[in-house]
């Protein structure tokens, strides 16, 4: 039987290969930058708009009706298949894992930054996959940044009359967002943030 690596290295393109060795480096430097943006909810404000009445389609076409999601810990993360943060769907399956049904991730794959996700819904959620076991939920491919045709959450996550105090959109791909169990918004982490470093570990107690 073919082992988890093997199966890996067959599904990876050799770009794909290389990404995945160099993403320790390739995060390591991002710190330097807006991709180690942190920024936190010091003053505790409150949504204008209830994170609850959100939606969204899975790549399978699912309905996910973040009213689902009260009570729990949410990571709203927009990704893409071909970044140097791609490593990142291997950490947050590992968070997955870990918290079981107090978390709940979602990823948004987008090709909002130097074509990077170029792949259809089926292909992406085939790569996820087999690739990094992913088994949160993956939306349909759309926009993440401000513009006229910008995916309702990533609009309500990038504007502070709707959540409240945050302006900023994902600074490349793999920005996190974390929302807590009462649906407040808490954390914006940038893409050289690990899932598994203390600082977002904390972020989630």
């Amino acid at each position: 039987m073919a082992t988890n690596n093997s199966i890996s290295a067959r599904n990876e393109t050799f770009k794909q290969r290389i990404l995945r060795k160099m993403y320790p480096f390739i995060r390591k430097m991002g710190k330097k930058g807006k991709n180690g943006t942190v920024l936190i909810n010091e003053q505790k404000r409150v949504p204008l708009s209830s994170f609850y009445d959100l939606n969204v389609l899975s790549n399978k076409g699912k309905a996910l009706n973040f009213g689902e999601f009260k009570g729990k810990k949410v990571i709203l993360v927009n990704t893409a298949s071909n970044c140097g943060y791609t490593g990142q769907y291997s950490e947050l399956q590992t968070l997955n894992e870990r918290y079981g049904d107090s978390l709940q991730i979602v990823a948004f794959p987008a090709n909002d930054f130097a074509d990077q996700e170029k792949s259809n819904d089926s292909e992406i959620a085939q790569f996820c996959q087999q690739n990094y076991g992913v088994t949160f939920p993956v939306t349909k491919k759309g926009v993440v940044v401000k513009q006229a045709d910008q995916q309702k959450v990533f609009k309500w996550l990038s504007d502070k009359n709707l959540n409240g105090w945050n302006e900023h959109a994902p600074d490349w791909n793999f920005g996190k967002y974390i929302v807590d169990e009462n649906g407040v918004l808490t954390h914006y982490f940038g893409p050289s943030i690990s899932p598994l470093e203390e600082e977002f570990l904390k972020a989630l107690e």
